[in-house]
């Protein structure tokens, strides 16, 4: 009987994971669309002030051609001088005018760094943000019956803590977004998210069963929901370092006197302020990683009676937080700014990912509770 309902519950968790899946894949085509379509719009106001500003050149020239001919004294030629100073400022005032009606349009532009909500919305991206929400509610549905089916806490091996994962990352992202603007980021936080628990569904698929001894602990708990807590803060930055390379790029090639080819990153703050905010949230997870270490260890001296015996999992669990040591350091004390600093998020980023992934899969040691 018992054992029917922890198989019902399985079922009813994979079900509210695809349909979470589903959901997010939509949101995801919403949050590309919001890209694609304000890029379009910011594009065609650039044309429009373009045109307003050099029509306003063109008569402003051709008045002060009449002025300056019709004038016959000094003192005149000094006041068409003097009017000409005042149009011409004025001409710009259309072009202007131009691109904060394309700021409103474009509806949430931060690429002043600010990266706060401005009083219009842009509907394609609300609508993401509402089919986000929609499937992180479905997600916790398929992670709460997948926890009430196993009788325990859902991370006990990696088809558990890819949907775990999946689901603190859009979690997070959507806590953020209450306060910032990073609905620049849903394409590649929704993106990883779909990819994780595609991931974990096919390739990672685990019935729903009972944890070995080493796992039977309150250790577990906290152990690894911090480890997923850093992870999901870990995913924002390296969306964010991607972006800043990207956002680097267009900077130098528009500062050389190059065409804008990526025209949706004007929705992006500038690399300057990505650079910095996922300075700040590196920071704060390389903390929540410093504790998965030391709570680790604890946990590992409880069960094997050792704090520490060159396992590859601590092994890789170490590499990962001296590469993020590294780049804080070199960050705030070296002057390692720039593309340098986000190529250095990035390798943390792809240690984790390596250390939960081909780790968990291809090697060998105590922590192979990978279910497969």
């Amino acid at each position: 009987m018992l054992f029917s309902i922890n198989e019902t519950m399985g079922q009813y968790s994979e079900l509210f994971m695809l349909l979470a899946a589903g959901t997010y894949t939509v949101a995801f085509i919403a949050f590309a669309w919001d890209l694609a379509k304000s890029s379009k719009m910011l594009r065609a106001v650039d044309l429009k002030a373009a045109e307003l500003a050099a029509q306003s050149t063109t008569t402003e020239s051709a008045r002060v051609a009449v002025g300056v001919g019709a004038g016959t004294a000094g003192s005149d030629v000094d006041r068409s001088d003097a009017d000409v100073s005042g149009p011409a400022g004025r001409a710009e005032r259309p072009t202007s005018a131009v691109s904060g009606r394309g700021t409103a349009a474009g509806a949430g532009q931060t690429a002043d760094g600010s990266m706060r909500y401005t009083g219009e919305r842009r509907a394609p991206a609300r609508v993401a943000v509402a089919l986000t929400v929609l499937g992180a509610a479905i997600h916790a549905a398929g992670v709460i019956t997948r926890a009430l089916g196993a009788g325990r806490v859902p991370w006990g091996n990696m088809y558990e803590f890819l949907t775990t994962g999946a689901f603190v990352a859009v979690a997070v992202f959507l806590l953020v977004l209450i306060r910032r603007d990073l609905r620049f980021l849903g394409t590649f936080v929704i993106g990883l998210a779909i990819i994780m628990l595609v991931a974990a569904s096919i390739a990672f698929w685990t019935p729903v069963g009972h944890l070995v001894p080493a796992l039977q602990s309150y250790w577990l708990i906290i152990h690894v929901s911090i480890a997923v807590m850093s992870s999901a803060l870990f995913t924002l930055t390296f969306a964010m370092s991607a972006l800043q390379l990207v956002q680097s790029h267009r900077q130098k090639s528009i500062g050389a006197g190059g065409a804008d080819k990526l025209g949706f990153m004007r929705l992006v703050p500038n690399a300057l302020s990505l650079e910095n905010l996922s300075y700040r949230i590196n920071a704060i997870a390389f903390v929540g990683w410093t504790f998965t270490l030391m709570f680790g260890a604890i946990w590992a001296e409880k069960a094997w009676g050792r704090f520490w015996g060159w396992d590859t999992k601590e092994v890789w669990t170490f590499v990962i937080w001296v590469v993020y040591a590294g780049y804080l350091h070199a960050r705030a004390t070296r002057g390692w700014t720039g593309t340098r600093a986000a190529w250095l998020s990035i390798v943390g980023y792809l240690c984790v990912v390596f250390n939960f992934t081909i780790v968990n899969q291809f090697f060998n040691g105590l922590h192979s509770y990978s279910g497969l």
